[in-house]
């Protein structure tokens, strides 16, 4: 007989496949753009101050940024400290469990770098099909 670990299923009685599931939400956290990116962003360079996480994510939007920020920090992934100076300082950094997605997430940046000009094709080879553009 085989175990879920031997599967690689959960071995824990939250199922993200079940309505209701909070590792559902989860994972429409920590899958969204901005969280990768950010996350991929501290995991590379660690402590980051706002500014600079701003300037290395072109496009994100300030508002943006801080939702993302305040998310991550809520779930424990990452830590916001601010120094008493003046002006006040704040960075971000991962925490222990923050640092447990790093390979997860740096296994999903190279595939997507990968199989960018395969996922391009059959993009335009949809769309010819399918009369859409």
């Amino acid at each position: 007989m085989t175990t879920a670990q031997e599967v690689n299923e959960p071995t824990s009685s939250w199922d993200p496949y079940t309505r209701g599931c909070p590792s559902r939400d989860l994972l429409d956290q920590i899958g969204s753009k901005w969280a990768v990116l950010v996350l991929g962003e501290l995991g590379r360079h660690g402590a980051c101050r706002f500014t600079r996480l701003r300037q290395q994510l072109a496009g994100v939007s300030e508002k943006m940024l801080t939702q993302t920020l305040r998310t991550l920090e809520r779930d424990g992934l990452l830590l916001r400290t601010v120094y008493p100076e003046t002006p006040i300082r704040v960075e971000y950094e991962l925490t222990p469990l923050g640092q447990t997605l790093r390979g997860p997430l740096k296994a999903l940046t190279a595939w997507s770098v990968e199989h960018i000009e395969e996922v391009l094709g059959a993009r335009e080879e949809y769309d010819e099909r399918t009369g859409k553009r």
